[in-house]
């Protein structure tokens, strides 16, 4: 068998111990205020958990809450099977909800922003209402082998929570006549960041044309700016070097999707436009359109600051009620 055969089998038997899992009775609702059919999982706390909810975890960072779409994101064996041995909602939440103060109130699926960060803050980043014997007291302690037996990232202090609006689905498609970064061709890779996440593709091995299609998540806040791409080459013995950046204005596309809340009961149309203008990387004007029910805007971006190269994607807004 080849390798790249080898690679797909444990691929597929990887995604089938995923949804074999998914389908264990408490698994079928949200671990922090059981909505119904979750889509999302922090992978290495080992909840599965709803839109809503994921929100929250990516305001957390990835120290604290590792968060993948069960059906959209690439998984590693070792984040599988993490989430195997921790054994699904109802193990996880015996640890994490074993001590929940008179009081204190577990959302439920239409709670406010507020009552669901407050709670999901409490419940996994100071660790409220745990044993306090398995509570992880300092950045040297990277595990709770007392309740599983898999490792978590260590927590830090508390900080601020930030609320968030919807999520950006952003599918990198390809790039064109990218920049040379090694002797005649280049291996790129792109980097999107909003606010402090980032998230990036994989890397295309000598090709100025590369095709990627892969689709990346960000957690839109309340108060947000651009996304910004960045381009890189990846070289194995120094530092990456940049391929050009541009930035993507997500203001016409969220306030077209806000003026337009029932998109999935409308037909497709267009519903927004940002325009091309001498202070943006658009190469053409981006349009805004509802299809199948879901807002979506194809971008065609030349790259800055560097001597040629375009990048094309394709953006869908997905508020937190969807």
């Amino acid at each position: 068998m080849s390798y790249a055969s080898a690679a797909l089998g444990k691929t597929s038997s990887g995604n089938r111990k995923l949804k074999d899992l998914l389908q264990q009775r408490d698994n079928r609702t949200c671990a922090d205020c059981g909505a119904p059919d979750p889509k999302w999982a922090s992978a290495n706390i080992g909840v599965f958990i709803c839109l809503k909810c994921c929100g929250v975890h990516r305001s957390l960072g990835v120290h604290i809450s590792k968060v993948l779409s069960v059906t959209l994101d690439a998984w590693t064996e070792g984040e599988i099977d993490a989430m195997i041995e921790v054994g699904g909602n109802a193990s996880a939440n015996s640890i994490y909800e074993a001590y929940i103060p008179e009081g204190i109130f577990k959302p439920k699926p239409d709670a406010s922003q507020e009552h669901r960060s407050k709670f999901i803050r409490s419940k996994y980043e100071l660790q409220e209402f745990m044993k306090p014997s398995l509570r992880i007291l300092s950045s040297n302690s990277s595990s709770l082998k007392a309740s599983f037996s898999r490792k978590i990232d260590s927590i830090p202090s508390a900080k601020g929570m930030v609320e968030f609006i919807g999520v950006l689905k952003i599918t990198v498609q390809k790039g064109t006549d990218l920049a040379v970064r090694d002797m005649l061709t280049s291996d790129p890779y792109v980097v999107l960041t909003l606010g402090h996440q980032k998230a990036q593709t994989s890397v295309r091995n000598s090709n100025l044309n590369p095709v990627w299609n892969e689709e990346l998540m960000l957690s839109v806040p309340q108060n947000y700016g651009p996304v910004k791409l960045q381009v890189f080459d990846h070289d194995t013995f120094s530092a990456d070097d940049i391929m050009g950046e541009a930035e993507i204005d997500i203001q016409p596309l969220i306030t077209s999707a806000m003026a337009f809340e029932d998109a999935g009961i409308l037909g497709n149309m267009q519903i927004g436009k940002w325009l091309k203008s001498y202070d943006n990387a658009l190469s053409e004007d981006s349009i805004v359109h509802i299809i199948d029910g879901k807002v979506t805007q194809e971008v065609t971006l030349k790259l800055q600051n560097v001597e040629s190269g375009e990048i094309d994607l394709r953006v869908e807004w997905m508020p937190l009620d969807q």
